[in-house]
């Protein structure tokens, strides 16, 4: 067998050099989560920097809502443009503490929905108590959409860019998938 000098060392050194070149393009892991925020840290950060919100609304006992926390929001490409372009916030729809918003006091509502509902969600909902759902709000904390049900990372994704992208001002969401 025939060998040539150097041979390993190149190979070890060729690799250590693409090896060290990837990961010098992937963003680390912690960088690519979502922040998620409270609706008041939200609001808050409204005030320096205002961004469209999207409000994910969920309960503890929603399977899809549980499929979209483990499979969806951790893609690495929707974590990434969420952060980048929303203030996210995580919207337990059964939540049980009071929350002041806009001079407004929103409360338990216990005779609503399954477990009771929170009347912020209830509100962001119109009353259409389907989990999970997402609201998009605009830079002026109005609402912009509703969205509900399950959804995979690419579906999303076009639904996070024909809000972000204002497409929603020109055409209907149907329109713009159907394009």
């Amino acid at each position: 067998m025939k060998r040539f000098p150097g041979s390993f060392l190149t190979i070890t050194l060729l690799l250590f050099v693409a090896t060290t070149s990837v990961s010098q393009f992937d963003p680390p892991a912690e960088a690519a989560e979502i922040e998620w925020l409270s609706w008041s840290e939200a609001i808050e950060k409204m005030k320096d920097e205002p961004r469209k919100i999207l409000v994910d609304v969920y309960t503890e006992w929603c399977g899809y809502c549980k499929q979209m926390d483990r499979n969806v929001f951790p893609d690495a490409i929707v974590s990434a443009y969420i952060r980048d372009h929303f203030y996210a916030v995580k919207l337990d729809a059964e939540a049980q503490e009071p929350l002041v918003y806009d001079n407004h006091t929103f409360r338990w509502l216990k005779d609503q929905g399954r477990n009771g509902v929170h009347e912020l969600a209830f509100a962001l909902l119109d009353g259409s108590l389907r989990y999970p759902s997402m609201v998009y709000m605009d830079e002026t904390q109005k609402r912009i959409s509703i969205s509900p049900g399950f959804k995979n990372p690419q579906n999303l994704m076009n639904e996070l860019k024909f809000i972000n992208e204002n497409h929603y001002k020109q055409m209907s969401w149907e329109e713009y998938k159907n394009r």
